[in-house]
């Protein structure tokens, strides 16, 4: 009976440490890492309708955590459609395009300090200037005439006022008190630059910079606009331009037209010079160019369908949407185009974030 008794014992014991075992493997949910000073956000919008949208965050020794916004603040999301991120002091503004809402973060540890979902519409993103945050939103996309800049009151996370713009606002820039919104054309297509007093919440005026203004970056009091040009299905099909701005008077220096029927797709801007897509090839200039290389840097042959570009610190990322439907990867190069890292991560990683 004793032996009995010590048997039976010992079956309970290990079925109940295997259960424990089993019940802890089950629900292993990684912890965060709470410190994300440094390193980048990686903006992953997920498949339109299906909400599965991220972000990760990739820290500066290469370590990558995945949905990093719902490890930290659980039973919150942004998985609608995460579309930009924009930083101001402490905080990250996240932009929610089909949620339509803005998540606002601590930028250090990522814990949630606000929504801000009053007066949004199809938000696309964010700049900041004169105390304030100024948002891009389409409104009702096929509704050509109720586009927006939504003025965010910093200190109450509300937005205070709007800005009436031309259809399809999309990336903003931010100079001196100054914004510049390239209106891309939401559903249609668009051509022109609104330039926005950040005093006076109203736009001063509004110029034709090319076919389909897509990117935006500045250096030394130039704003580079790289313009897609139209698509083969919006007839009459133009080729790209990359336009150069003076930004004290807000005239057109100069427009370079891209060779035959060519449509670029990611301006960014690194050290004084210029990188751009065409396609999976890189290409690089200086800001002075007057003309457009004939031959690419290189090639990025790993790539399925370059989704998001960026250039920092001699480094060359690249988001990759693979088959739209599955996770997606990014890859670290050499200006050269040397690969150096690769990652898995979510679904349609869109764009770079870097946080310092």
């Amino acid at each position: 009976m004793k032996k009995f008794n010590k048997l039976f014992l010992a079956v309970i014991i290990s079925s109940t440490l295997f259960v424990s075992c089993s019940n802890n493997d089950d629900n292993n949910t990684p912890e965060p890492r709470g410190n994300y000073e440094g390193g980048l956000f990686i903006a992953e919008e997920g498949v339109f309708e299906q909400v599965n949208g991220s972000i990760s965050y990739l820290s500066d020794d290469l370590k990558l955590e995945k949905d990093v916004f719902s490890l930290v603040n659980p039973g919150k999301d942004v998985k609608d459609v995460p579309q930009s991120i924009g930083f101001n002091g402490d905080f990250a503004y996240i932009i929610v395009n089909r949620g339509n809402k803005i998540e606002v973060v601590n930028r250090y540890t990522f814990k949630s300090v606000a929504t801000i979902s009053t007066k949004i519409s199809n938000p696309r993103y964010i700049a900041f200037s004169n105390g304030k945050g100024f948002i891009t939103n389409w409104g009702n996309a096929g509704d050509p005439s109720d586009d927006y800049v939504a003025v965010i009151d910093l200190t109450t996370n509300t937005v205070s006022s709007t800005i009436p713009v031309v259809e399809g606002p999309e990336q903003i820039i931010e100079n001196d008190n100054k914004l510049y919104v390239a209106h891309k054309g939401g559903w249609n297509q668009g051509n022109s630059l609104s330039v926005i007093n950040a005093s006076t919440n109203t736009v001063t005026t509004n110029f034709v910079v090319g076919d389909i203004p897509s990117s935006l970056v500045k250096d030394n009091g130039t704003l580079y606009v790289l313009c897609n040009g139209r698509p083969f299905y919006a007839l009459p099909e133009t080729t790209g331009k990359l336009v150069k701005v003076n930004m004290s008077n807000n005239t057109v220096l100069s427009t370079i037209d891209f060779p035959g029927i060519t449509h670029p797709g990611f301006l960014a801007i690194d050290n004084n010079k210029l990188y751009y897509t065409i396609g999976n090839n890189i290409y690089s200039a200086s800001t002075s160019t007057t003309t457009l290389p004939t031959t690419e840097t290189f090639k990025a042959k790993e790539v399925s369908t370059l989704y998001g570009f960026a250039v920092k610190n001699n480094k060359i990322y690249i988001a990759d949407a693979v088959n739209f439907q599955d996770p997606g990867n990014v890859y670290i190069y050499s200006l050269t185009g040397v690969l150096s890292n690769e990652f898995s991560v979510g679904i349609l990683p869109n764009g770079f974030y870097f946080n310092n």
